[in-house]
């Protein structure tokens, strides 16, 4: 797949000022017509492996909702037992800003963000009976939402990145150069912190047993430091996912 035509598949995503009207069946019943229709830009699941074995998996999905709005659903399962224990959904427009966020687990407790005035609000709930703890963050909507434990949400980072800081220049697909910082969110840890994204170039990676070229690009904070590979070839798809220092690898399966 040529550079740009996936960088508009990214931007139609992300920006709406570049998102065309959803196409309708013409063969729809009638209660449906002048509906939007959802249109799912990404899904599947990634395997979490710690030291070579399976932890965790994310399922997840990327949907636009309507010509506004695009929501991005995960959830995590256990590899022993496959039960449940974390849910997301991530509500932002398709330029960006932050509708709301949720997560819950299973043994109890939930966490919202939504936008206030000039503010980001956390909600946090530890049981359904406790008033819930409220914390803000002078930071805009367009801030992104880092889970600790999802994924998914890395990748939404990356794609901010390539549709805002690369282009093409004839046949090379060149970046900014340097790294690019991103203010984020990390509910769970009910901080802020600023990210940096840097493209490193094409790496042969062993991708289930098979050797791939896959666009490696850093992502780095304060305190770590990841390796991640997206698909070039396939909408820049997030494939792995490098966590040395806590020998962890993050695999779409």
């Amino acid at each position: 797949m040529k550079f740009e035509t996936a960088m508009r598949w990214i931007l139609s995503f992300l920006l709406i000022a570049s998102l065309p009207a959803f196409a309708r069946n013409p063969k729809a019943d009638k209660k449906d017509q002048g509906k939007p229709q959802s249109k799912v830009v990404d899904s599947g699941s990634f395997g979490v492996f710690v030291k070579g074995q399976r932890v965790i998996t994310e399922s997840f999905s990327i949907a636009q909702e309507d010509a506004a709005t695009s929501v991005i659903k995960a959830q995590l399962k256990e590899a022993e037992t496959s039960a449940v224990v974390q849910k997301s959904e991530l509500h932002i427009t398709n330029a960006g800003e932050l509708v709301r966020y949720e997560w819950s687990q299973t043994s109890g407790g939930s966490i919202t963000v939504f936008p206030n005035n000039d503010f980001l609000m956390e909600k946090i709930t530890t049981s359904a009976s406790s008033k819930p703890a409220e914390q803000s963050f002078l930071m805009p909507s367009t801030s992104l939402i880092l889970d600790n434990n999802f994924f998914v949400h890395r990748e939404i980072l990356l794609w901010r990145y390539l549709a805002a800081d690369c282009k093409t220049e004839g046949s090379d697909f060149k970046c900014q150069q340097g790294p690019v910082e991103f203010g984020t969110v990390v509910p769970q840890d009910r901080t802020s912190m600023s990210v940096r994204v840097q493209i490193a170039g094409k790496e042969k990676v062993n991708f289930h047993g098979v050797d791939r070229e896959l666009l490696r690009l850093n992502l780095s904070g304060e305190s770590f430091e990841w390796a991640v590979w997206v698909d070039d070839s396939d909408h820049f798809k997030l494939m792995r996912v490098s966590i040395p220092a806590d020998n962890t690898e993050v695999v779409r399966d």
